[in-house]
């Protein structure tokens, strides 16, 4: 079962445009259509081993996570690749201030 989640995972990456992250729903849909509810914690135990090895990286809140110590809701992404699911802010123009630096 791990192959088919770990070649479930880089299959789906694959298909991505380059810097989206995919669910891991969507590797347990991909893996195991018939019960991809049992195959949730399966993909998130490939995900980690996956991350340790740097070969994913592991997103909590767009950003990356520790596959050590990371919890709930999560996406995968291949590393080295830019975040293209953070929104893009456009600043230019704006009237923002930044506050002074009063570190002196």
């Amino acid at each position: 079962m791990s192959e088919t989640v770990e070649t479930a995972i880089f299959d789906l990456l694959a298909k991505a445009a380059p810097g989206k992250s995919i669910s891991p729903e969507e590797v347990a849909r991909a893996a195991d259509p018939e019960s991809w509810r049992r195959t949730l914690g399966h993909v998130r135990a490939v995900a980690r081993g996956l991350a340790r090895q740097g070969r994913v990286v592991i997103l909590r809140h767009n950003k990356p996570a520790d596959p050590e110590d990371f919890k709930g809701v999560y996406r995968l992404r291949l590393p080295g690749a830019p975040n293209a699911d953070a929104p893009n802010i456009d600043v230019t123009g704006s009237d923002a201030t930044l506050p002074e630096d009063t570190s002196e």
